[in-house]
């Protein structure tokens, strides 16, 4: 697993982690959540590009 896809991973999850506690429980920063998702995301999709580099 290369780095890309492994910071994305991560940053999925922790942004849906924090999605789903700012449903709970609002708090400042909680929009934060949503843009963490999408890079997240886009880091996941640069990270499974074929090819070794």
């Amino acid at each position: 697993m290369n780095r890309e896809r492994t910071a994305g991973t991560v940053l999925t999850g922790l942004s849906v982690f924090g999605y789903g506690v700012g449903v709970v429980a609002s708090y400042p920063g909680r929009s934060v959540t949503i843009v963490g998702l999408m890079v997240g995301v886009t880091l996941v999709a640069v990270g499974t590009r074929g090819g070794g580099a």
